[in-house]
């Protein structure tokens, strides 16, 4: 486990290292699910036709481009705090020709660089468990939400079934660094993401902190045995 005080610094070097071949190895290491999983998570937003979207820890950018696809109408602001994933995101949207609909900046999850209340939705996908402080990340969702606006969070869960945990923690402990390392170029980075997940909180207790965090309604979706895990909280009137 990193220690809180170097996790940002950690995470941002190994980020950094991995981003070139980032979007294949998400794509073997899921067996090409994680286009399923961030489908469903854009889904959530669907009742909202347009407007201004957020999507923190926004790396390449899969769902900032999925948000302006499926709402054509909406704009969206891509963040993160790791410069060559967004360098990446960038060359995406202009291949897409979205490049006019999002925005990609440099920053931090934990202290976004916007007004309150001035985004319809916001999404993170596979970033929270990456942050410092999940709760500083959640509160700040809240902030720069409008009233009614919808959060939506993707990210590796705890599968309910018991014998479905126990092959999926032997694939996270011993054969997910493999994989990754070999075609993400860096085995210690892909150690750090199966510790990760192991440790990251259950389906309930990330549910308690988006509702300490002043949320309401809030909902989680299982999805392929409960590998992943989608959850979707409104900011109150």
């Amino acid at each position: 486990m990193i220690k809180t005080d170097l996790k940002e610094k950690y995470v941002q070097s190994a980020f950094s290292k991995i981003a070139k071949r980032y979007d294949l190895t998400n794509s073997l290491l899921s067996f090409g699910l994680h286009h399923f999983w961030k489908n469903f998570t854009v889904s959530q937003l669907e009742n909202v036709s347009e407007g201004e979207f957020l999507d923190i820890c926004s790396g390449t950018g899969d769902l900032a481009i999925k948000t302006v696809e499926k709402l054509p109408g909406g704009k969206v602001k891509a963040l993160d705090f790791c410069k060559e994933m967004i360098d990446f995101g960038k060359a995406k949207a202009v291949k897409s020709g979205l490049n006019n609909k999002i925005e990609f900046i440099h920053g931090n999850a934990e202290n976004l660089p916007f007004e309150d209340g001035c985004f319809d939705g916001t999404t993170v996908g596979f970033g929270i468990r990456n942050v410092k402080h999940i709760n500083k990340a959640f509160n700040e969702m809240y902030r720069v939400l409008k009233p009614e606006g919808k959060a939506v969070c993707l990210e590796f869960s705890t599968p309910p079934s018991s014998l479905f945990k126990s092959i999926y923690l032997f694939y996270l402990s011993n054969i997910l660094p493999v994989i990754g390392g070999l075609f993400g170029g860096d085995f210690d980075s892909y150690k750090y993401l199966s510790t990760s997940i192991k440790e990251f909180p259950n389906q309930e207790r990330l549910k308690k902190i988006m509702e300490d965090a002043g949320f309401r309604d809030v909902k989680y979706h299982n999805l392929t045995f409960g590998i992943v895990a989608v959850h979707v909280g409104i900011k109150s009137n």
